[in-house]
């Protein structure tokens, strides 16, 4: 929920302002999507027909980095793992956006036609070039369906970040995609969701009360990897 159970105190959420949302829109799409390096990843009429399948479907809950979310769970086919993770996030009536690429389409040993047409009835797919790379796919019908879309990814996104020119519009990117990047973990064989916070997870203060989230465990940290626990320090 976000609210202290020690202090009451509501935290801070992850939401960006209807101005800092279309600023953080309008520098991704010229500074990231539309930079010096996009095409060397995909062609021009490439994106520009990915641009027409977005605006003709327009708005999504979900996008989602299917080759990346393929790959969770190694020993199983990987039509397997994203049909899990395409059944797990249709339960909620979301319009999901699946980013793929051709090879997907012909039936091998990881992809199989049938899961592959079944995925098809729950979701829209959008089938890159196999040389593709999609990040920039997956920013732009994120961000082009508004401020609730989410978006599932292991990737970290940090080049994306390089490529911002200021630290404001850097913080504001961390901040966006902390609050909407939903990563997957695999536990016990079981496909786990980790839902996107609400709240935003840094320290955050209001003067003679702080709110500290921390890890147990040592790992590396990344900007979408956020603690899960707080630790909450008033002065006396």
């Amino acid at each position: 929920s976000g609210q202290c159970p020690v202090c009451n105190h509501q935290l801070e959420d992850s939401d960006l302002t209807e101005e800092e949302y279309n600023n953080l829109r309008e520098r991704i799409i010229r500074d990231v999507i539309h930079g010096t390096d996009t095409f060397r990843k995909t062609s021009p009429q490439e994106f520009e027909a990915f641009q027409t399948f977005v605006e003709n479907r327009l708005p999504f809950d979900i996008v989602i980095d299917g080759l990346n979310v393929s790959h969770i769970k190694p020993r199983k086919m990987q039509c397997e793992n994203l049909f899990d993770a395409v059944n797990c996030l249709a339960k909620e009536n979301a319009r999901l956006l699946v980013l793929g690429r051709k090879h997907m389409l012909i039936n091998s040993s990881n992809w199989k036609r049938g899961i592959m047409k079944e995925m098809q009835n729950k979701a829209d797919f959008f089938f890159a070039e196999n040389i593709s790379e999609d990040d920039a796919f997956l920013l732009y019908a994120t961000l082009r369906s508004g401020k609730h879309c989410k978006f599932v990814t292991r990737d970290f996104l940090r080049d994306h970040k390089a490529c911002l020119a200021d630290s404001l519009t850097r913080h504001l990117f961390r901040k966006w995609q902390r609050g909407h990047q939903i990563s997957k973990k695999m536990f016990l064989s079981v496909f786990i969701q980790q839902p996107a916070f609400c709240y935003d997870c840094v320290v955050q203060t209001t003067g003679d009360t702080w709110h500290i989230p921390y890890k147990d465990t040592f790992e590396e940290k990344y900007s979408y990897r956020v603690p899960r626990k707080w630790l909450c320090i008033q002065q006396k």
